[in-house]
Protein backbone atom coordinates (compact mmCIF):
# COMPACT_ATOMS: atom_id res chain seq x y z
CA UNK A 1 0.00 0.00 0.00
CA UNK A 2 1.41 3.03 -1.36
CA UNK A 3 1.32 5.57 1.36
CA UNK A 4 1.70 9.68 0.61
CA UNK A 5 3.97 12.02 2.46
CA UNK A 6 2.21 14.76 3.81
CA UNK A 7 5.40 16.08 5.12
CA UNK A 8 6.26 19.79 3.39
CA UNK A 9 9.81 19.66 3.60
CA UNK A 10 9.73 17.41 0.47
CA UNK A 11 7.84 20.18 -0.90
CA UNK A 12 10.48 22.78 0.23
CA UNK A 13 13.98 20.54 -0.21
CA UNK A 14 16.07 22.83 -1.83
CA UNK A 15 14.03 26.19 -2.15
CA UNK A 16 14.72 27.71 1.43
CA UNK A 17 13.04 30.80 2.67
CA UNK A 18 14.97 34.19 2.81
CA UNK A 19 13.84 36.89 4.70
CA UNK A 20 13.34 39.97 2.81
CA UNK A 21 13.28 37.98 -0.26
CA UNK A 22 10.45 37.17 -2.22
CA UNK A 23 10.45 33.79 -3.75
CA UNK A 24 8.08 32.23 -6.32
CA UNK A 25 7.99 29.64 -9.01
CA UNK A 26 5.14 28.16 -11.49
CA UNK A 27 4.10 24.54 -11.11
CA UNK A 28 1.44 22.35 -12.85
CA UNK A 29 -1.12 21.45 -10.35
CA UNK A 30 -2.73 17.98 -10.69
CA UNK A 31 -5.68 19.23 -12.44
CA UNK A 32 -3.11 20.36 -15.67
CA UNK A 33 -3.32 24.04 -14.53
CA UNK A 34 -0.70 26.34 -13.52
CA UNK A 35 -0.48 27.14 -10.58
CA UNK A 36 1.67 29.88 -8.16
CA UNK A 37 3.62 29.11 -5.42
CA UNK A 38 4.96 32.00 -2.77
CA UNK A 39 7.51 30.64 -0.17
CA UNK A 40 7.04 32.12 3.26
CA UNK A 41 8.89 31.55 6.17
CA UNK A 42 6.87 28.46 7.44
CA UNK A 43 6.00 27.05 4.22
CA UNK A 44 4.53 28.09 1.32
CA UNK A 45 1.12 29.84 -0.44
CA UNK A 46 -0.06 27.87 -3.63
CA UNK A 47 -2.67 30.14 -5.82
CA UNK A 48 -4.22 29.61 -9.03
CA UNK A 49 -3.40 31.75 -11.57
CA UNK A 50 -7.10 32.73 -12.58
CA UNK A 51 -10.10 33.71 -10.85
CA UNK A 52 -9.87 33.75 -6.75
CA UNK A 53 -6.54 32.80 -5.23
CA UNK A 54 -7.84 29.95 -3.16
CA UNK A 55 -9.73 28.57 -6.16
CA UNK A 56 -13.17 28.74 -3.97
CA UNK A 57 -16.31 30.09 -5.72
CA UNK A 58 -18.74 31.72 -2.62
CA UNK A 59 -21.71 31.39 -3.32
CA UNK A 60 -21.48 30.22 -6.40
CA UNK A 61 -20.18 33.31 -7.35
CA UNK A 62 -16.50 34.36 -8.84
CA UNK A 63 -15.30 35.74 -5.62
CA UNK A 64 -17.15 37.51 -2.60
CA UNK A 65 -16.50 40.82 -4.70
CA UNK A 66 -18.83 39.48 -7.29
CA UNK A 67 -21.68 38.25 -5.18
CA UNK A 68 -22.03 41.15 -3.16
CA UNK A 69 -22.22 43.67 -6.24
CA UNK A 70 -25.17 41.13 -7.15
CA UNK A 71 -26.99 41.65 -3.57
CA UNK A 72 -25.95 45.55 -4.29
CA UNK A 73 -27.41 45.12 -7.65
CA UNK A 74 -30.84 43.25 -6.50
CA UNK A 75 -31.07 45.99 -3.64
CA UNK A 76 -31.03 48.83 -5.71
CA UNK A 77 -33.26 47.10 -8.29
CA UNK A 78 -35.84 46.56 -5.42
CA UNK A 79 -35.38 50.13 -3.77
CA UNK A 80 -33.78 48.36 -0.98
CA UNK A 81 -30.91 49.86 1.68
CA UNK A 82 -27.92 47.93 1.53
CA UNK A 83 -24.79 47.85 3.54
CA UNK A 84 -21.81 45.82 4.44
CA UNK A 85 -21.74 44.72 8.30
CA UNK A 86 -18.23 44.79 10.05
CA UNK A 87 -17.79 40.68 9.28
CA UNK A 88 -18.49 41.21 5.82
CA UNK A 89 -16.40 44.20 5.22
CA UNK A 90 -14.10 41.53 7.37
CA UNK A 91 -14.28 38.60 4.85
CA UNK A 92 -13.48 41.07 1.86
CA UNK A 93 -10.57 42.26 3.60
CA UNK A 94 -9.32 38.54 3.47
CA UNK A 95 -10.30 38.36 0.16
CA UNK A 96 -8.26 41.63 -1.20
CA UNK A 97 -5.06 39.50 0.62
CA UNK A 98 -5.59 36.99 -1.05
CA UNK A 99 -5.27 38.90 -4.40
CA UNK A 100 -2.45 40.91 -2.65
CA UNK A 101 0.22 37.95 -2.28
CA UNK A 102 -0.86 36.74 -6.24
CA UNK A 103 -0.18 40.24 -7.26
CA UNK A 104 3.36 40.52 -5.61
CA UNK A 105 4.15 37.21 -6.98
CA UNK A 106 2.77 37.84 -10.42
CA UNK A 107 5.36 41.02 -10.12
CA UNK A 108 8.14 39.22 -9.45
CA UNK A 109 7.55 36.36 -11.98
CA UNK A 110 7.17 39.48 -14.37
CA UNK A 111 3.79 39.17 -15.16
CA UNK A 112 2.79 42.70 -15.36
CA UNK A 113 -0.55 42.04 -17.38
CA UNK A 114 -1.82 39.94 -14.60
CA UNK A 115 -0.78 42.15 -11.79
CA UNK A 116 -2.76 45.03 -13.40
CA UNK A 117 -5.96 43.39 -13.58
CA UNK A 118 -5.26 42.31 -9.90
CA UNK A 119 -4.41 45.45 -8.20
CA UNK A 120 -7.37 47.04 -10.15
CA UNK A 121 -9.56 44.38 -8.92
CA UNK A 122 -8.04 45.56 -5.53
CA UNK A 123 -8.67 48.64 -6.01
CA UNK A 124 -12.92 48.19 -7.03
CA UNK A 125 -12.64 46.45 -4.01
CA UNK A 126 -11.87 48.95 -1.99
CA UNK A 127 -14.58 51.45 -4.03
CA UNK A 128 -17.43 48.84 -2.86
CA UNK A 129 -16.24 48.64 0.72
CA UNK A 130 -16.09 52.64 0.75
CA UNK A 131 -19.73 52.95 -0.26
CA UNK A 132 -21.16 50.08 0.74
CA UNK A 133 -19.76 49.64 4.00
CA UNK A 134 -21.93 50.71 7.68
CA UNK A 135 -19.15 52.72 9.29
CA UNK A 136 -16.47 54.52 8.20
CA UNK A 137 -13.51 52.51 10.29
CA UNK A 138 -14.87 49.61 8.26
CA UNK A 139 -13.52 51.26 5.05
CA UNK A 140 -10.49 52.44 6.34
CA UNK A 141 -9.38 48.60 7.06
CA UNK A 142 -9.02 48.87 3.45
CA UNK A 143 -8.60 52.33 2.17
CA UNK A 144 -5.27 52.81 4.39
CA UNK A 145 -3.70 50.31 1.68
CA UNK A 146 -4.77 52.31 -1.63
CA UNK A 147 -1.58 54.54 -1.77
CA UNK A 148 0.30 50.58 -2.09
CA UNK A 149 -2.18 49.04 -4.31
CA UNK A 150 -1.58 52.08 -6.81
CA UNK A 151 1.98 52.01 -6.54
CA UNK A 152 1.93 48.06 -7.56
CA UNK A 153 -0.30 49.23 -10.38
CA UNK A 154 1.77 51.97 -11.68
CA UNK A 155 5.07 49.73 -11.41
CA UNK A 156 2.94 47.42 -13.40
CA UNK A 157 2.15 49.69 -16.14
CA UNK A 158 5.82 51.11 -16.26
CA UNK A 159 7.23 47.87 -16.16
CA UNK A 160 5.47 46.91 -19.23
CA UNK A 161 6.78 50.25 -20.83
CA UNK A 162 10.37 49.24 -20.10
CA UNK A 163 10.29 45.64 -21.86
CA UNK A 164 8.95 47.47 -24.79
CA UNK A 165 11.87 49.79 -24.21
CA UNK A 166 9.92 52.89 -24.14
CA UNK A 167 11.36 55.06 -21.28
CA UNK A 168 9.03 57.82 -22.36
CA UNK A 169 5.94 56.44 -21.59
CA UNK A 170 7.46 54.19 -18.59
CA UNK A 171 8.09 57.90 -16.79
CA UNK A 172 4.92 59.15 -18.09
CA UNK A 173 3.09 56.11 -15.70
CA UNK A 174 5.30 56.62 -12.86
CA UNK A 175 4.38 60.82 -12.91
CA UNK A 176 0.23 59.45 -13.62
CA UNK A 177 0.87 56.89 -10.61
CA UNK A 178 3.05 59.49 -7.98
CA UNK A 179 0.39 62.30 -8.76
CA UNK A 180 -2.77 60.32 -8.18
CA UNK A 181 -1.22 58.86 -4.74
CA UNK A 182 -0.09 62.74 -3.73
CA UNK A 183 -3.49 63.79 -4.86
CA UNK A 184 -5.32 61.04 -2.51
CA UNK A 185 -3.04 61.58 0.52
CA UNK A 186 -4.06 65.38 0.47
CA UNK A 187 -7.93 64.80 0.23
CA UNK A 188 -6.97 62.54 3.49
CA UNK A 189 -8.57 63.75 7.12
CA UNK A 190 -4.61 64.13 7.92
CA UNK A 191 -3.16 65.15 4.53
CA UNK A 192 0.33 64.10 4.30
CA UNK A 193 2.82 65.74 1.38
CA UNK A 194 4.40 62.40 0.72
CA UNK A 195 4.77 58.62 1.73
CA UNK A 196 6.88 55.71 1.23
CA UNK A 197 5.15 54.73 -2.13
CA UNK A 198 5.39 58.41 -3.44
CA UNK A 199 9.52 58.54 -2.36
CA UNK A 200 10.00 55.02 -4.33
CA UNK A 201 8.47 55.81 -7.18
CA UNK A 202 10.57 59.38 -6.85
CA UNK A 203 13.39 57.41 -6.61
CA UNK A 204 12.76 55.80 -9.90
CA UNK A 205 11.46 58.67 -11.86
CA UNK A 206 14.98 59.89 -11.00
CA UNK A 207 16.75 56.79 -12.38
CA UNK A 208 14.87 56.58 -15.57
CA UNK A 209 15.14 59.98 -16.15
CA UNK A 210 18.87 59.90 -16.20
CA UNK A 211 18.76 57.23 -18.56
CA UNK A 212 16.02 58.95 -20.84
CA UNK A 213 17.83 59.56 -24.16
CA UNK A 214 17.27 63.20 -25.21
CA UNK A 215 14.80 64.38 -27.50
CA UNK A 216 15.03 66.43 -31.20
CA UNK A 217 13.76 69.53 -28.61
CA UNK A 218 15.95 69.31 -25.77
CA UNK A 219 18.62 68.29 -28.22
CA UNK A 220 18.10 71.80 -29.95
CA UNK A 221 16.92 73.54 -26.22
CA UNK A 222 20.64 72.43 -25.72
CA UNK A 223 22.58 73.62 -28.74
CA UNK A 224 20.43 77.05 -28.10
CA UNK A 225 21.33 77.74 -24.97
CA UNK A 226 25.07 77.06 -25.75
CA UNK A 227 25.00 79.32 -28.64
CA UNK A 228 23.79 81.92 -26.67
CA UNK A 229 26.40 81.56 -23.82
CA UNK A 230 29.02 81.79 -26.60
CA UNK A 231 26.87 85.07 -28.60
CA UNK A 232 26.44 83.06 -31.35
CA UNK A 233 23.25 84.57 -31.65
CA UNK A 234 22.51 84.34 -35.27
CA UNK A 235 22.49 80.61 -34.81
CA UNK A 236 20.54 80.56 -31.61
CA UNK A 237 18.16 82.48 -33.59
CA UNK A 238 18.35 79.64 -36.33
CA UNK A 239 17.58 77.20 -33.99
CA UNK A 240 14.50 79.03 -31.95
CA UNK A 241 13.08 78.87 -35.36
CA UNK A 242 13.61 75.28 -36.03
CA UNK A 243 12.31 74.48 -32.36
CA UNK A 244 8.86 76.49 -32.92
CA UNK A 245 8.07 75.31 -36.24
CA UNK A 246 9.03 71.61 -35.00
CA UNK A 247 6.36 72.21 -31.96
CA UNK A 248 3.65 73.63 -34.72
CA UNK A 249 4.01 70.17 -36.60
CA UNK A 250 3.69 67.96 -33.16
CA UNK A 251 0.39 70.27 -32.29
CA UNK A 252 -1.06 69.41 -35.53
Amino acid sequence: MFLMSLDLNTLLEGWPHEPGQIRVRKINGNDGKEKIQLRIDLGLIQMEMAGRPDGLRPHGSESLLHWHRKRARRAAAAELPFSLDAEECGELQQEAIQFYHRYVALFELGDYERVIQDTERNLDLFSFVTKHAEREEFAWGLEQFRPYVLMMRTRARASLSLDRNEIPAAIKEIELGRNKILKLLKERPEPADSSAETEFLAEWLEELQRKRPLSKLEIMQKEMDQAIATEAYERAAQLRDAMHDLRKSKAK
